[in-house]
């Protein structure tokens, strides 16, 4: 055999392997969870998980709930996944007479702990896509459950004075939404009264005031079918919600909406004053309702639907509800958790 084939035989080789080797490595750089700022500037979320045979992810975009994706795949140096949403179709009278399948597909690159997508949407009229780039960093991985005996605590403040809306504020983007927000008799109410035949958006309102970890106590009195919500640093939500007697559901009373759901129905029926004790210590949750553990110090893996960012190492406002239906707070005390 020629040296020089032999070398170029062997050349050849090294760079086949190496080829495959990266090529293998290429998804272990996608494993894990990532903190979106999505397209106008919202809180997203994105998990990719090798299962083995297969991979598989979860998505939250924006508002709602962290729902799965529909495939998950790679080519080459880029990461696939789509997501699949229903689009019903309606005559010139509003009747529906279809639903369509729309595929929305996110293709990613990852250069160390940062991550650039861009999503492509079909357009509901048929007519085209939309074509929207944005970035996401890497969530650092959780650490063994705290130690919530240890946690030093500093002094409590009272975040409600019981007589009117100081250190409080509409969020940002809820200035353009009427304000329902209004104290009477010692309570913190909303009420977004709604016209008969057209609909008035309402806002959220948020401490002015941030903090890191803490505890926090607070009364709340749900009326017949009727939601909110409690924001933790402005991130992760405490459903607040008429749900007595619905069973287990991350979706309520005292879930991690849409993330963690209570071991235990606790929630009283509609109009009836409810006690919400809740901890926040290194990314863990403990929430007690009424006086029962229904979440025991368990680690929260990203934002929630309706965040204001998806930053989980900032501090950030508790943040109260307020876009969907009339609710009530009171006695609304927070102590800082330092390590």
């Amino acid at each position: 055999m020629n040296r020089n084939t032999g070398l170029i035989g062997i050349i050849a080789i090294v760079l086949v392997s190496a080829a495959s080797v990266a090529v293998a490595q290429t998804p272990d750089r996608f494993i894990g969870r990532w903190a979106l700022t999505i397209p106008g500037g919202g809180a997203g979320w994105l998990s990719i998980e090798d299962k083995g045979r297969y991979f598989d992810g979860a998505v939250l975009w924006g508002g709602g709930s962290v729902v799965p994706l529909d495939s998950v795949y790679f080519d080459g140096e880029t990461l696939n996944v789509t997501r699949v949403r229903k689009v019903e179709r309606k005559n010139k009278a509003g009747k529906v007479v279809r639903t369509q399948n729309f595929t929305e597909t996110i293709t990613a690159t990852v250069s160390g702990d940062t991550m650039k997508l861009t999503r492509i949407a079909p357009k509901r009229n048929g007519k085209g896509a939309s074509r929207e780039t944005f970035t996401g960093k890497r969530i650092k991985p959780l650490g063994a459950k705290p130690d919530l005996s240890k946690a030093k605590r500093g002094k409590a403040v009272k975040l409600f004075n019981g007589k009117d809306l100081k250190g409080w504020k509409l969020i940002d983007w809820s200035k353009n939404r009427k304000n329902g927000w209004s104290v009477k008799n010692g309570v913190l109410t909303n009420n977004p009264v709604q016209p008969e035949g057209r609909h008035i958006r309402y806002g959220n309102l948020r401490t002015v005031a941030e903090f890191e970890d803490f505890n926090i106590k607070l009364e709340v009195k749900v009326g017949k079918g009727n939601n909110s919500g409690v924001y933790l640093r402005g991130i992760y939500e405490v459903q607040v919600t008429d749900s007595f007697g619905k069973g287990l559901d991350s979706h309520n009373m005292a879930a991690v909406y849409s993330r963690i759901a209570p071991v235990i129905s606790a929630e009283k029926p509609a109009g009836k004053w409810q006690t919400l004790d809740i901890t926040l210590l290194e990314r863990h949750i403990t929430v007690i309702l009424n006086g029962k553990t229904v979440i025991d110090n368990q680690p929260l893996p990203g934002c929630t639907g309706g965040a204001l960012w998806s930053d989980e190492s900032r501090p950030g406002p508790i943040y109260l509800q307020g876009d969907h239906t009339g609710i009530n707070y009171r006695n609304i005390v927070l102590t800082p958790l330092m390590k």
